[in-house]
């Protein structure tokens, strides 16, 4: 059975391909045309598919449009209602519904041999809920999804057993706990469906003196699911001109909305756990891209454990509704690991380097020579093996500094061109992760929790630590990322330090690096001072000498 999941008709679009229910690849199309999320989410941009990702995917398993059993399309039309009927000001969403239902045709016109009868919708939601449910590592689980809209809800509560989805509750738009963080992000003077990180980092920065104001416009119904009414921005703030820095009050009115969103969301969590008995509670939907939210519920909810899926966001719909298909005719496996996406190998990244003309050195082990600048306070562009999928960089493209020294913090945000609130993460080896943070689930691979770091750890990795203490940990387990381990293994044995940071191999605005060009041309534009393509290494002293 081989299925292609496709996602396009919001934001992100991202392909997905699923051969005899095993993950092969996953991408996101912003990859491949390197325009951030590769899309706005709005009407006149529904018709736009994932192409070129998709055309990639098949092109990994050496397959033509015309193989495929199925196309596994993450919305359903059949179940959409007007805007105006659910409470939504959204005057063209009759044309985004019109493209939807268009769909077949235009994936036929884009991927030329396939059928469109092939075409499968799969419930926005219950593609989110694959993307988690299926995807994890536990058969049976309760599952959580929360995002802006998506037919005509914004949330589902379910239960996965066997790999079958039994959905338990579901909220109806208008209200949405993903559309509220939206509306936020907007009259904060951010972009909204696509800055909402940065409301959550903006937060740690403020108090919560708004929250019970906020609390009567949302929150959790006694009965069960929640509500979320328009919030009038204005009575708590001004909104922020974008060019205008923010102030206290910005601060202090994310801190509030993040208060209450985590608040719903616990409610949420334990009503279901009430529901179903489970141990283990999935996350999907854009919420759960939410690391504070996360990690209180791993805190408070009475779960055992929590896992989220690495592409929660739209991008992981393509990957969900290819697996609920493809369990249709079987069992699926789990995905194993978020490097799904491109890969080149050493002799492919040689070609690269020859054409660019550039001057490059093959050392004997790139790990070492990467530790070597990271120690003396070196920046590097790293750039290995697959790329992931979903927003995280996960130690395939990234760029890594050394977190013992708090400027580097300063530093990193102006390579990259972003906000100074904005932290940077650190990447720690597995079997230390424990001795240096706390307050989380260990291990977190996927960067996906924030943990408190210990007090003894603050000053030595004073980069990493976010303003109130904690910092978005990802752990690395050199069974499964051998080459990471070992360059974090390199640099501990000349710093004393189990840890690097790590941030997303990118410049803001710009999707994350990608392919080998660029990634030459982010270091060439940027002060980095080492880039570790491949086993290859470009020293920015030889690029210029």
């Amino acid at each position: 059975m081989r299925v292609l999941g496709v996602n396009s008709l919001f934001h992100d679009p991202a392909a997905a391909l699923v051969i005899d229910g095993e993950v092969v690849a996953a991408a996101e199309e912003e990859r491949f045309s390197r325009r951030k999320h590769g899309k706005r989410p709005l009407p006149f941009s529904a018709w736009e598919l994932p192409e070129l990702s998709a055309r990639w995917c098949l092109e990994q398993a050496g397959l033509t449009p015309g193989d495929l059993d199925a196309v596994a399309y993450s919305y359903d039309p059949a179940l959409a209602r007007p805007a105006e009927r659910l409470g939504l000001h959204d005057p063209y969403d009759w044309l985004r519904q019109d493209y939807a239902r268009q769909a077949p045709g235009f994936l036929a016109e884009a991927l030329p041999g396939l059928d469109p009868e092939t075409v499968r919708f799969v419930p926005h939601h219950v593609a989110h809920a694959a993307s988690a449910g299926l995807a994890g590592p536990h058969p049976d689980s309760a599952v959580l999804v929360l995002d802006g809209r998506g037919e005509c809800g914004a949330h589902l509560a379910g239960h996965y057993r066997d790999g079958a989805l039994e959905v338990l509750a579901a909220q109806e738009l208008p209200d949405s706990l993903g559309l509220f963080y939206e509306d936020l992000t907007e009259h904060l003077g951010f972009l909204r469906s696509s800055d909402e990180f940065k409301v959550m980092a903006l937060a740690s920065y403020g108090t919560p003196r708004f929250a019970r104001g906020l609390a009567e416009y949302v929150g959790a119904r006694p009965e069960g699911g929640f509500r979320a009414h328009p919030v009038p921005w204005t009575e708590f703030t001004a909104p922020r001109p974008a060019t205008v820095p923010w102030r206290q009050e910005h601060a202090d009115l994310a801190a509030s909305a993040q208060q209450v969103l985590e608040e719903t969301q616990l409610a949420l969590a334990r009503e279901l756990h009430e529901r179903t008995g489970e141990d283990v509670l999935c996350l999907a939907g854009g919420v759960a891209l939410n690391c504070v939210a996360n990690s209180r519920l791993h805190r408070e909810a009475p779960f055992r454990e929590i896992w989220v899926q690495p592409a929660a966001g739209d991008a992981g719909t393509a990957l969900g509704a290819a697996l609920h298909v493809a369990s249709q005719s079987g069992p699926v496996k789990p995905m194993g690991t978020a490097a799904l996406g491109r890969g080149w190998s050493d002799e492919e990244l040689r070609d690269w380097l020859e054409r660019a003309e550039v001057p490059y050195e093959e050392p004997d082990d790139i790990a070492e020579t990467v530790a070597e600048v990271l120690a003396d306070n070196g920046v590097v562009a790293w750039f290995q093996g697959r790329s992931e999928y979903g927003p995280r960089a996960l130690g395939h493209r990234s760029l890594l500094a050394h977190p013992g020294h708090a400027e580097n913090l300063e530093r990193l945000n102006a390579v990259k061109g972003r906000e100074e609130f904005r932290p940077v993460a650190p990447m720690v080896l597995a079997e230390r992760a424990a001795e240096l943070f706390r307050g989380g689930p260990l291990p977190s691979p996927y960067m996906l929790f924030v943990h408190e770091v210990a007090e003894e750890w603050r000053p030595r990795l004073a980069a990493v630590v976010h303003v109130d203490g904690t910092a978005r940990v990802q752990t690395v387990d050199a069974a499964d990322e051998p080459l990471v381990a070992r360059m974090i293994r390199a640099f501990e044995r000349r710093t004393g330090l189990p840890a690097v940071v790590n941030t997303s191999l990118n410049t803001a605005g710009r999707p994350m690096v990608d392919d080998p060009r660029d990634a030459l041309e982010c270091f060439g534009s940027a002060p980095v001072d080492l880039l570790a393509l491949g086993p290859f290494a470009v020293r920015r002293a030889g690029m210029y000498a």
